[in-house]
């Protein structure tokens, strides 16, 4: 209140307190109306980040813009995290990285509803957006919605339903905000999403994603790249340097987290898998050679088309991080042609045995330095390898 305003109240103050009352109360009234006034969008804009669900594709959250407009009587939630199951070409797509992802909306009871009934949580931030940027925001999110400008190239890393939003917070707001980082600077991204896999109790996951993403993913993030992850880029925001972004946040209903743990590991397998090649090399019966024969083809067989299958990841997909993949190094493509040659009894087959076996051991030699962070449940699978390869050599 001006100073005008104070002396008149104390004046009347002292002829009534009834009248003080009175004049309070409009005043209050007064500043309260004034300061709404100046909002004439009524509209209010936040961001949803639900938490981590249990399976792989929800794994690391998701993010969604919510928009409640006064003026329609509308609450509607867009998603930039939707696809398209029914495509006929969908495993294709989706594993050649060009599934095309849309943009799509919901009702917000509706979006709530399907998250509370997984057991998963949400955090609503309203954001501290002028009338004018509201307007532009829905505008905008209102043209993506036309088929023509809907779909987009995914890429879980860098360009996701989560940095789509991002994007829209930070061009859009004035003075624009400086988003800092919420993870230690040295961060990669397969460190980011160990994190998440590690929380979730995934293991199997894990070392899957090692063996399929290569070296880019263990680039050094950037603050702006950290905020792929829903959770980061709502810390990020809460903590601008510059200007205010975010009103309030709150936990829209109570949630218990709940994993399931398993107890067969992936380096629990592989070092039982090394186990049982030892213990039956070291039986001399008919029988347990005849074993061994047949586990060493499936073996060699394999890994022959798990290397395919890494050199297709790397050349004829669109995916940004399965690019300069050293799983290659043991996992070779040519171990094919190696499951049929076993019992040939010539130099070329001899050789090869032992060049894989010097090769897979300088590869161990230097596993802790190799510009990709490889899966140590890997380690004793390429020690089986050695000695399969070092035992065929010594056979022929």
């Amino acid at each position: 209140m001006t100073n005008m305003q104070d002396k008149l109240i104390c004046r009347m103050n002292k002829r009534s307190p009834f009248t003080f009352f009175t004049l309070y109360t409009f005043f209050t009234l007064f500043t309260f109306s004034y300061t709404h006034a100046q909002d004439s969008s009524r509209i209010r804009i936040s961001l949803l980040t639900c938490t981590p669900g249990d399976e792989l594709y929800s794994i690391f959250g998701h993010s969604a813009l919510r928009i409640i407009d006064s003026n329609s009587v509308t609450d509607i939630v867009y998603n930039y995290g939707t696809f398209s199951f029914d495509d006929p070409d969908f495993y294709i797509k989706f594993i050649r990285g060009k599934l095309p992802y849309y943009i799509s909306i919901a009702r917000f009871e509706e979006f709530k509803f399907e998250y509370q009934t997984t057991n998963r949580g949400m955090t609503e931030q309203i954001l501290n957006f002028s009338a004018e940027e509201k307007i532009t925001i829905r505008h905008r999110l209102v043209e993506n919605l036309k088929d023509e400008n809907k779909y987009y190239q995914y890429d879980f890393f860098l360009d996701n339903c989560t940095t789509r939003l991002r994007d829209i917070i930070v061009k859009n707001k004035k003075p624009t905000p400086q988003l800092p980082a919420v993870m230690p600077v040295t961060t990669t991204f397969r460190n980011a999403i160990h994190k998440y896999l590690d929380a979730g109790l995934q293991p199997w996951s894990k070392l899957g994603i090692d063996i399929l993403l290569g070296a880019p993913t263990d680039a050094v993030m950037t603050p702006s790249q950290q905020q792929f992850l829903p959770d980061n880029l709502m810390i990020a925001l809460d903590s601008s340097n510059n200007t205010t972004v975010v009103d309030s946040s709150s936990n829209l209903y109570p949630y218990e987290p709940v994993h399931e743990k398993h107890w067969f590991t992936p380096m629990m397998f592989s070092c039982s898998l090394l186990a049982l090649y030892i213990l039956l090399s070291l039986l001399k019966s008919a029988a347990a050679k005849n074993i061994l024969n047949g586990l060493d083809g499936l073996l060699f067989f394999i890994t022959g088309l798990l290397g395919l299958l890494l050199i297709f990841m790397m050349t004829a997909t669109d995916h940004s991080m399965t690019k300069n993949n050293y799983n290659i190094f043991w996992a070779w493509p040519t171990h094919i042609f190696a499951a049929f040659l076993l019992f040939k009894k010539n130099l070329f087959v001899k050789y090869y045995f032992l060049v894989t076996a010097v090769a897979l051991a300088l590869l161990l030699l230097l596993w802790f330095f190799l510009p990709q962070q490889m899966n140590n449940a890997l380690i004793p699978v390429v020690l089986l390898l050695i000695f399969r390869c070092a035992s065929r050599y010594l056979k022929i």
